[in-house]
């Protein structure tokens, strides 16, 4: 970025979040009526061209250039249901005048804001769509993401920030680059706590392959020894009837009548037959001691929390007896538990954890008619192209009409 984008001493409003930007707009004033046309003109283009597309070179933008205005007439079609025009045309000629103490005929209609579709080419770049979809806290911050490859149209990636989309595709963003680019940033307190989990985590990862290289270098020297003089080994026990006397364990426990017993655990213990049952299917030379050992393992493993459960859930009886909560303290343990769940802290993230806002992201956060957003999934479709409508222009602009038309008028001199 170069210096002074958010410049304090000359306003220049930027497709931005900063609070520098969310400043030049309270700071904003018309312009000084002053000046010659063409200072005007000069003017009013400079100043539009500062947030209208930034990031594009003055020439592709005068190729980009429209001078026609797409707009639509909405009409009333109550109206147009009782009647078929014949009486507007009733008495013309003929001296017939209208009776003044009809108010339905004197209804205000809005002026449309024709020139307010100056720039409405350039809300057809990917980048742009990106940046109005609440996706990403600025146009360029919106181009890192595409030419980075964070960005899909219609399902393919799409590395060019000037792609023009049609009406009907769908462009999706990394949900972790939306959480990052509209998400806090980090203090310096979370950032140490981030520094020292990357650390933890190196250190994990160093170790276990020390141990991992030990390991190895014992068990090649093992095979390296001479193996003659070491007796010689028991026979080995039947896979078989280590099997069969797992799946009788099994199925004594599940026979057991024990109310304190889950269904999360009665399902495990089912699978674990199933996978005795599996095996044992097999012929045994296909059932080594291994496969006994670890589904040996697995059903201590299920029996151990099978007792955890009971001892918890008679010492939550216990407790319950002791303290009652109330339907609202429920309701809030509730609430906190599905935050922390969904909304965990974890330090490795580049933004703050758990997530909120950024700051002064109210006041840029609108989204335009013609994109179709789901926050959800961090996509959306450009419905169809902006048009003018009477009282407004679909193309969102900081500046007014009048400035905008000086800008129209500028460019439309230079085709």
């Amino acid at each position: 970025m170069r210096k002074k984008f958010h410049a304090l001493k000359k306003i220049r409003i930027r497709q931005s979040w900063n609070k520098y930007n969310l400043y030049n707009l309270s700071r904003q004033r018309p312009q000084n009526v002053n000046r010659t046309f063409f200072q005007q003109k000069w003017a009013a283009k400079s100043l539009t061209r500062a947030y209208h597309g930034e990031q594009i070179r003055e020439k592709p933008w005068q190729r980009m250039f429209r001078p026609h205005m797409p707009s639509v007439v909405p009409m009333d079609h109550v109206y147009l249901a009782k009647n078929d025009g014949s009486e507007q045309a009733a008495g013309r000629g003929s001296g017939a005048d209208k009776d003044p103490s009809d108010k339905s005929r004197m209804k205000r209609i809005n002026r449309t804001p024709y020139t307010n579709m100056v720039y409405a080419p350039i809300e057809r770049r990917l980048d742009t769509a990106i940046f109005r979809a609440l996706f990403a806290s600025s146009t360029r911050q919106a181009r890192q993401f595409v030419v980075h490859g964070s960005v899909r149209v219609n399902g393919k990636k799409m590395i060019y920030p000037g792609y023009l989309l049609n009406p009907g595709d769908m462009f999706q963003v990394e949900p972790e680059r939306v959480l990052f680019a509209t998400g806090a940033g980090k203090n310096k307190d979370e950032r140490r706590a981030g520094r020292v989990m990357a650390k933890k985590a190196i250190s994990i990862k160093s170790d276990d392959v020390d141990e991992t290289n030990r390991t190895a270098t014992a068990t090649a020297t093992e095979e390296g020894s001479d193996g003659s003089a070491n007796p010689p080994s028991a026979p080995p026990e039947d896979p078989k009837k280590t099997l069969k006397s797992l799946l009788v364990q099994a199925r004594t426990i599940l026979s057991n009548p024990s109310d304190n017993l889950s269904a999360k655990r009665k399902q495990d213990l089912r699978a674990f037959q199933q996978t005795v049952k599996r095996t044992l299917s097999r012929s045994s030379s296909s059932t080594p001691t291994t496969i006994t050992d670890s589904l040996d393992a697995e059903l201590q493993e299920l029996t151990s929390k099978l007792t955890l459960a009971d001892q918890n859930t008679t010492q939550q009886q216990e407790q319950s007896k002791n303290e009652d909560f109330s339907y609202a303290d429920k309701e809030a343990l509730q609430a906190a538990l599905r935050e922390v769940r969904e909304n965990p802290v974890d330090s490795t993230k580049p933004y703050a954890t758990p997530w909120r806002p950024r700051d002064y992201m109210s006041a840029f956060a609108f989204i335009p008619r013609f994109l179709e957003v789901n926050q959800n999934i961090c996509s959306a479709v450009y419905l169809r192209h902006p048009v003018a409508r009477p009282g407004q222009g679909e193309v969102p602009t900081p500046f007014a009409t009048e400035t905008n038309q000086l800008a129209f008028t500028w460019y439309l001199r230079r085709r």
